[in-house]
């Protein structure tokens, strides 16, 4: 059983991805903007974040780099969910640090085979 932070503004998106990560035995934690799951990351520290990218306060791209370089949480491997789906929003997510980068709407079985991969 991991611990995972969700942070993704929608609460449909919240429900659906907690609802997923549930049926395989995990235990979420969730933040509504990227402001806040920095915030919760630090606190908390997750095994894993699931990180929106378009929110308000602090875009996903911004939380993600800004947890990649803090010490507390830069080895919290973080995948980013987005409907940003294009190649250059997928590199500059994993410029920003993130470990892997999923189009909404999201597949579980590739979510949750995406998660084992990186926390084996």
């Amino acid at each position: 059983m991991l611990r995972i932070l969700i942070v993704d503004d929608s609460p449909t998106e919240m429900h659906i991805i907690t609802k997923m990560l549930k049926s395989h035995g995990h235990q979420c934690i969730s933040a509504e903007d990227g402001a806040q799951g920095v915030e919760l990351a630090k606190k908390e520290k997750p095994d894993l974040i699931l990180m929106d990218v378009v929110m308000p306060v602090l875009n996903g791209f911004k939380a993600t780099r800004a947890l990649s370089k803090a010490p507390e949480t830069t080895g919290i491997p973080v995948i980013i969910l987005s409907n940003k789906s294009t190649p250059t929003d997928k590199m500059w997510g994993e410029k920003q640090g993130a470990k892997d980068y999923l189009f909404k709407p999201i597949d579980e079985s590739q979510l949750i085979n995406t998660i084992n991969g990186l926390v084996a």
